[in-house]
């Protein structure tokens, strides 16, 4: 857009300068309106208004020309605004990371690459730019990315320029110095296009310093050189690398199994091998790796003698692998006698080792189905193999001390260092078993953070509220055997657990020692009550309870009658404003609500059919008739308890 505003601005002096200007404006506007970028629409319009503002005749037939080419263009755009938006423009160039944030903007440039190279468009000379401009908006971010490097130049070499996938491969370099798999990349590519003086140099480079060289490097390049410069380049390296310190047992495999395999010289293979035992025969791995190559010369007579020669030498602890080996070389190999000796020697030899532990307590049948199974065919169901894998387990691991640390995390359970047993899957040994020691019975009253006592029934106690005691028993069913007072509770001192038991009321105190013992979330509401009117509970009186000649100041009461919202035995404070007209008024109110609440009879409840409820209802009866407090029982029958009763 600044472009085109400034092509108009130039002056033109006569016609033919201004026929440039339009022409120069004209191919500004049709590039812009076939490249799906931002503000699209905005270009397509004021493209319109140029050309009818030039011509009309001309613009109509230029205009149905590029139509199809922006309607294409913008449909593009849209679908790419959906990748643009995934992208953090304001990230920085920065080593990968493990963070989510950084993993995000790895796949959303990924699916914008791959959109590119699509080729959304269906264009041809613009493609190849476009996804090269991706590419190199891509490195601005994911600089430090060697994939992305890799993507890119294999990129450019599939399209034809290996030139630039040279250039590209080139660039990474300098900004990963230390990829070796940016260097094999390289070296690949410079012999896959016959540079083999480039692609040595590479190889070269990384060998470099004999103290920093890896036995990978050594093999890589023996087998460069094997490839493009013959078998003796390659055997003269391999003599001058065995000297270096940084060759292992890996070149000495490597270098066999190329001669035995590309050269078809089981010879010098087999010379390889036994001058790599020599060094290395500490390494059951080589071991494993040189019995395999007699195998496949089908020579069980030397397959024997290497596996004495290397369990004569080599510790109990590092010759388990051998052992197995061994077993199942004579399953192959050898008659049964054979197979039976093997089995009892290995038995003997790992007698001591984690392995074979508990061996006398191993079953015959792990021995049995490892002689007669094949492959993945088994002489057993699936269940019986797990069943014996568990058996092993427990007398490999049935003598250990377990820490209970390492119970609590788990790891007594899956012990690493025992292996499956021979002829049982490894899969059926990959269970994890739940600590039961750790396991504490379930109680649905029990809240994260608090213990409730031994022998309650209910959550007893909140924070302790001296000046309010009732504010602080929250709750409590009983033992019949014991008070549930008496237990402490976690969390909450035992001093000041005195404290309440102190500030709390006689009546309180009988009432809640007199509950019954529950099963459930909650009580049999019929049975607590006609427990509660049996017992007789002690009177609350209060110091003010003799100034006020209306108050009832003795007499037995039932503890509901002190814990009634609507009791007529709570004292009026001394600075009360009531006027006795006012406190007409209230015990008006008083007997109207309990004139309804006593409308509420029996006989309204359908009847149970029990001698021992209805004998509870006819003494609630006759003890109300004794008493002087407002409490209406209701409904013994059905539990529900007329009146404000606590």
């Amino acid at each position: 857009m600044e472009y085109i505003a400034f092509l108009k601005s130039m002056l033109a002096v006569n016609t033919q300068e201004e026929t440039q200007r339009m022409t120069a404006v004209r191919k500004a506007y049709q590039k812009a309106i076939v490249t799906p970028t931002h503000h699209i629409e905005q270009l397509w319009r004021d493209y319109e208004n140029f050309e009818n503002s030039v011509s009309r005749q001309l613009a109509k037939g230029l205009l149905s020309e590029y139509q199809p080419k922006y309607n294409s263009a913008r449909a593009v755009y849209r679908e790419l605004k959906k990748y643009v938006d995934e992208i953090d423009w304001n990230m920085l160039a920065v080593p990968p990371t493990d963070s989510c944030k950084d993993q995000m903007q790895w796949v959303a440039w990924k699916r914008l690459l791959a959109f590119e190279k699509g080729n959304p468009q269906r264009i041809d000379s613009a493609s190849n730019k476009r996804i090269i401009f991706s590419y190199e908006q891509c490195l601005m971010y994911l600089y430090h990315y060697p994939d992305i490097w890799y993507d890119y130049a294999t990129w450019q070499a599939k399209s034809g320029s290996m030139d630039a996938a040279v250039k590209v491969f080139q660039r990474a370099l300098k900004a990963l110095p230390e990829s070796e798999m940016l260097k094999y990349a390289y070296a690949e590519l410079e012999e896959s296009r016959g540079a083999l003086q480039s692609a040595k140099k590479l190889y070269e480079s990384l060998l470099g310093d004999a103290a920093e060289t890896t036995a990978l490097a050594h093999i890589q390049f023996i087998r460069f050189l094997r490839r493009n410069e013959g078998v003796e380049a390659a055997r003269k390296y391999f003599l001058d690398a065995r000297k270096s310190p940084s060759c292992t047992y890996h070149v000495y495999v490597a270098y066999a199994l190329m001669a035995f395999c590309l050269d078809k010289d089981p010879k010098v293979a087999h010379n390889v091998f036994e001058a790599g035992l020599k060094q290395f025969m500490h390494e059951p791995v080589y071991i494993l790796e040189y019995a395999d190559f007699l195998s496949c010369l089908n020579d069980d007579r030397n397959i024997r003698a290497l596996f004495e020669r290397a369990l004569s030498s080599l510790p109990q602890e590092e010759s388990i692998e051998i052992w197995k080996r061994f077993t199942q070389f004579e399953k192959t190999y050898g008659d049964l006698a054979s197979m039976l000796k093997v089995e009892q020697r290995r038995k003997e030899a790992l007698s001591g080792t984690i392995e074979e532990g508990a061996s006398a307590l191993e079953t015959s049948l792990l021995d049995l189905i490892s002689r007669y199974s094949f492959k993945d065919l088994w002489p057993c169901s699936s269940k019986d193999l797990d069943h014996l894998s568990r058996q092993e387990w427990l007398s490999k691991n049935i003598g250990k001390k377990v820490d209970k640390s390492a119970l609590s995390n788990g790891s007594a359970m899956t012990d690493k260092s025992t292996s499956a047993p021979s002829g049982v899957p490894t899969a059926s040994l990959k269970v994890l078993h739940p600590d039961t020691s750790q396991m504490v019975i379930y109680d649905p009253r029990q809240h994260h953070g608090t213990t409730v006592p031994s022998n309650t029934t209910t959550a007893i106690l909140a924070a302790p509220n001296l000046s309010n005691p009732m504010a602080t028993v929250v709750g409590a069913a009983s033992n019949p055997l014991s008070n549930p007072i008496v237990s402490m509770v976690d969390g909450v001192s035992s001093k000041a657990f005195d404290e309440v038991l102190k500030a709390t009321p006689p009546a309180l105190s009988a009432f809640l020692a007199g509950l019954p013992s529950i099963e459930g979330p909650a009580p049999n509401v019929d049975i607590v009550l006609s427990i509660c009117l049996q017992n007789d509970y002690p009177t609350v009186q209060t110091k003010k309870a003799t100034s006020l000649p209306s108050q009832r100041t003795a007499g037995p009461a039932p503890s509901t009658s002190d814990l009634s919202g609507s009791s007529k035995s709570h004292p009026i404070p001394s600075n009360s404003s009531f006027r006795p007209r006012d406190r007409q008024l209230g015990k008006r109110k008083d007997q109207d609500r309990q004139e309804e609440e006593e409308s509420t009879t029996v006989q309204s409840q359908p009847l149970q059919r029990d001698a021992f409820r209805i004998r509870q209802m006819q003494k609630a009866r006759g003890g109300s008739a004794s008493q002087t407090g407002s409490v209406s029982y209701g409904s013994a029958l059905s539990g529900d308890l007329s009146g404000s009763t606590c």
